[in-house]
């Protein structure tokens, strides 16, 4: 069939197109985003889920939900080293200079542009325009001590107070939220938990792998009760389904039930996964079917490109020891796995694997579902590991 009128999709963040299965949580979303603009309790939310099930997407959707719901958002996206001082201010600076612009002069505006220029000073942060297009001077004593669970709170809710004042809402939306590290998430849950105490219209909706649950739960003791945490996991057989026939059937082509059941059996119904099936099957298929010898077909070509591109750039950061380590989880099948068992079919004492198991787990490769257990955070890594080490044997493992 014609390449170019493919309607699969696969990439990171790329809109796929159909979204079956994520209702429920895009009405939890829309409600929290209705309550938080009225002034009224509501819990924010963390959406939880592996590698591949289409976090990121969902939180563009909302992004828009809000967007057309009269919101001010902020799309951040945490990455590894880099202070949430530093990436919220442009957006927080952003957002101030919006409300500024939408009438008359305001006091809290004006007080939220002052406040942002304190926490600036207190953390030494500085931008080239930003005294310039601010045009006001700080507040002494307003979220300037530099000591950022001190600070993050008066920050956020003199801009909240502000969005309020031009009638308005904020939402932070962040992707990759575990990546903001245990203390600047307990920073970010303080804040959240004051602008929530004085009822200001701000908002987070956040995505990450799912060790953030047990990171927010180590913050403070009132943090589980702050957020929902909906999980994000592989779509149904139904949803499976749907996410193949529906984006093909608009352009009167279908697909067999042998088609649909090998794609099940290969791809466990993870939205990434589908996608590049979905694609490479087009580009083999000759008729206005989709039949299971397409499937077979283009099999080795959405592999390559998983391999390629999803699996090896994080095989690509793990030492040979961590390599190690999750080559044996893999030899246990998909898990999760107890670590004594990963440490039995090495050889080794569990104690000598804590160091490797704890650096996978900052890498976002595994995570612990309960306490002593082991799981992949990527769908499928274990037949990856299988692939690409075919040959393995237990290696030995240093201090």
């Amino acid at each position: 069939m014609d390449i170019f009128q493919n309607p699969f999709v696969p990439g990171a963040g790329v809109q796929p197109p159909e979204l079956p299965g994520r209702h429920d949580l895009l009405d939890l979303a829309r409600i929290a985003l209705g309550r938080a603009r009225a002034g009224r309790p509501v819990k924010s939310l963390i959406a939880i889920g592996l590698r591949g099930t289409g976090k990121t997407v969902l939180l563009q959707r909302i992004r828009a939900m809000a967007d057309t719901d009269g919101y001010h958002t902020c799309f951040i996206e945490a990455h590894d080293g880099a202070r949430f001082a530093e990436i919220v201010i442009p957006h927080l600076r952003r957002l101030l200079l919006e409300f500024d612009r939408l009438g008359a002069l305001n006091e809290q505006v004006k007080r939220g542009l002052r406040v942002l220029k304190s926490f600036m000073s207190g953390f030494k942060i500085s931008y080239a325009d930003m005294s310039l297009e601010l045009g006001v001077g700080a507040e002494t004593g307003s979220a300037d001590s530099g000591n950022l669970e001190a600070d993050l709170g008066d920050l956020l809710l003199a801009v909240g107070r502000a969005a309020a004042a031009r009638q308005t809402g904020v939402a932070l939306l962040i992707d990759e939220v575990q990546m903001l590290g245990q203390r600047d998430l307990s920073a970010l849950i303080m804040a959240l938990h004051r602008c929530a105490q004085y009822a200001v219209p701000v908002i987070l909706v956040a995505v990450g792998l799912p060790q953030t649950m047990n990171m927010t739960g180590q913050t403070r003791s009132y943090a589980e009760r702050m957020f929902e945490f909906p999980a994000v996991g592989a779509l149904n057989r139904t949803d499976t389904n749907q996410a193949l026939t529906v984006p093909t059937g608009r352009q009167g082509v279908s697909w067999s039930d042998a088609a649909l059941e090998r794609v099940w059996l290969d791809t466990a119904g993870y939205p990434y996964f589908l996608q590049e099936w979905g694609y490479h099957s087009w580009n083999v298929a000759s008729g206005s079917e989709i039949t299971v010898e397409d499937v077979d077909k283009a099999r080795a070509a959405a592999i390559m490109q998983l391999d390629e591109n999803f699996f090896r750039v994080r095989f690509g950061r793990l030492t040979p020891k961590e390599r190690d380590y999750v080559r044996a989880m893999a030899e246990l099948g998909p898990g999760p796995h107890r670590s004594s068992a990963v440490a039995a079919l090495m050889g080794v004492r569990v104690q000598a694997l804590s160091s490797y198991r704890s650096r996978l787990i900052d890498k976002g490769m595994i995570y612990s579902p309960e306490h002593g257990d082991t799981a992949f955070s990527v769908p499928l890594f274990d037949r990856f590991m299988k692939r690409i080490m075919p040959d393995w044997a237990p290696g030995s493992v240093g201090g």
